[in-house]
């Protein structure tokens, strides 16, 4: 491997929330273990073993508590905190005191959103990684950057003050996986409520879905994003249909940029969408 293969190597393990060593040494794991040598022990006479006294042990989610003040709530309990949110900010808010998905204990910050609530284009990624666990805000990593300069050869961008130029960013899960595994789906269903009572409230013209998870979650395909992407759907939110467009994830083309073009292709769709919508 040349040093540039292994520096591009390293910076996509990062990516990917590959922050600990377990190991100073590599372990084939194709070998097959090596067996010890049996030896035969002398004969025992069997023995009653003592009964064991059962043991109840807590649900998984009970686990989770932190005692009467604290009990995690399921989904249902998370759609019930959601319809009792009138802004973005009361959103926020309940997220602050919600207590039911087990990634809020690993993670280190809320990331809920950034951008300008008023744009009329809302982004939809899957999960928080390393650096936005830090920063406490969406996108904001490598694939962040690039999501930027997307966006910005368009005429887009998170900092504009104008809707009409302005983009709003937000998650399907609101924590960072630990390790940045895929989220389950109890994860998942604990987390979109919250999502989709913040588009509802929001009411943005267009959503762009960036990947698989949150372009299946919102318009219930199974279909691979390569299938999905450069698509519009129809998402039903507050007794009306909002445009949805499925595209690639930043994350995805960093590791494969070939694919860019794809994501080009998408990217004008969503600008003569937004022309043609003005007029």
């Amino acid at each position: 491997m040349r040093a540039s293969e292994a520096v591009a190597a390293i910076e996509w393990l990062v990516e990917m929330g590959a922050d600990e060593i377990i190991g100073d040494e590599p372990v084939n794991r194709l070998l097959a273990p090596a067996q010890p040598a049996r030896v035969a022990e002398p004969a025992k006479a069997a023995s009653p073993l003592p009964a064991r006294p059962a043991v109840s042990r807590p649900s998984a989610i009970a686990e989770y508590s932190n005692g009467p003040a604290a009990q995690p709530a399921g989904a249902s309990d998370a759609a019930q905190m959601a319809a009792q949110c009138t802004t973005l900010a009361e959103i926020e808010q309940a997220l602050m005191r919600f207590e039911a998905c087990p990634l809020k204990k690993t993670a280190t910050n809320l990331c809920f959103a950034d951008g300008n609530p008023q744009a009329d284009v809302m982004l939809i990624g899957e999960a928080p990684g390393r650096d936005e666990d830090i920063q406490g805000k969406p996108f904001v990593g490598r694939s962040g950057q690039l999501l930027d300069r997307m966006l910005k050869a368009i005429g887009l961008s998170r900092q504009a003050e104008s809707p009409q130029e302005a983009v709003y960013i937000s998650n399907v899960i609101f924590w960072r996986p630990p390790g940045n595994r895929t989220p389950t789906d109890q994860e998942t269903l604990m987390c979109l409520p919250f999502l989709r009572r913040a588009i509802e409230i929001k009411q943005p013209r267009l959503i762009v879905c960036l990947g698989a998870t949150p372009t299946q979650r919102l318009i219930g395909k199974s279909e691979g994003i390569l299938k999905l992407r450069g698509r519009w759907f129809d998402f039903a939110s507050g007794g009306g249909n909002i445009p949805l467009l499925a595209t690639l994830h930043p994350a995805y083309l960093l590791r494969q940029p070939a694919q860019k073009r794809l994501a080009w292709r998408d990217l004008l769709s969503l600008k003569q969408k937004l022309k043609s919508d003005a007029h």
